[in-house]
């Protein structure tokens, strides 16, 4: 067994890093996680520290990307609000991938009426514009970063649902099912011990690219408003601080816009390279 999975380890490997476009992606995915853990120490200001006579300072060797209209450091800023992007992309996945994957391995394993309910309920939630039913939930609990992580990964598990099902419903006739429940496996045992882990290739690549699609929401959120707020920096609200003053302080829209930028695509390219690696056959 083992040696089996140490087999499949180095196959997936061999073929992870011959996709350079993966290898680049979980390069800028590192780097932002380490920006974000090592914040205390990379960080050259308090993030807080208000200087009024540094007001909107552009980009010079004490301030590389600047200051804000209170004169605080972006780069500072930057660097914590990548705490809080991760934070917020981490929680909301681990939120959505565990409903997902109960919601998906019910309806695939049990099938019938079960099945049937679930997946309506899939098609109700797909039905409903996920960043306006967020919209429409912050409005009555109001915005905090909790609420948002949590809002997040409780309206977008429907992905996860679909491709576990799927996997369900095509490994719980296999042989090795089979021989479970024929020496008196329970169904819990059958679907926890048996059937997921086997499933869970699809839910990886979900994973990843959830992290984007996280980040990308609460700094839509944070932009308006509803979201992260100050004086906790994000990269959503630094831009924020900056949309009415773009023609004098270019800077505050311009590098926060680029960081969101880059994760994303760094998220986007790892989330690639592992279904290519993971599912090699759905390549080309």
């Amino acid at each position: 067994m083992a040696t089996k999975q140490r087999t499949t380890l180095e196959q997936f490997w061999r073929r992870f890093k011959k996709n350079r476009s993966a290898l680049a992606g979980g390069l800028i995915v590192l780097s932002v996680f380490f920006m974000a853990v090592l914040a205390p120490v990379l960080s050259p200001y308090d993030p807080a520290y208000i200087d009024v006579e540094r007001i909107l300072v552009g980009p010079t060797e004490a301030h590389p990307l600047g200051t804000d209209e209170l004169g605080r450091d972006v780069l500072s800023r930057m660097i914590w609000g990548s705490r809080i992007s991760l934070l917020v992309g981490f929680v909301a996945v681990g939120i959505l991938i565990l409903i997902g994957t109960l919601i998906g391995a019910v309806a695939g394993y049990y099938g019938g009426w079960p099945d049937d309910v679930l997946m309506q309920l899939v098609d109700i939630m797909l039905s409903v514009p996920t960043f306006f039913l967020i919209l429409a939930v912050i409005a009555f609990v109001g915005p905090n970063i909790w609420n948002v992580m949590i809002i997040i990964g409780a309206t977008s598990w429907m992905g996860v649902a679909r491709f576990v099902r799927g996997q369900f419903l095509a490994l719980k006739e296999v042989d090795y099912v089979t021989a479970a429940r024929a020496v008196g496996a329970k169904d819990r045992r059958i679907i926890f011990f048996h059937i997921l882990p086997n499933a869970m290739s699809p839910v990886y690549v979900s994973a990843v690219l959830g992290v984007a699609g996280a980040i990308l929401v609460e700094s839509s959120l944070s932009f308006l408003g509803l979201g992260v707020q100050p004086p906790m920096p994000s990269w959503g609200n630094i831009i924020t601080s900056g949309k009415d003053m773009i023609d004098i302080a270019w800077w505050l829209t311009l590098f926060p816009g680029l960081a969101i930028l880059i994760t994303v695509l760094g998220y986007n390219l790892l989330g690639e390279g592992l279904q290519d690696a993971l599912n090699p056959r759905l390549k080309g």
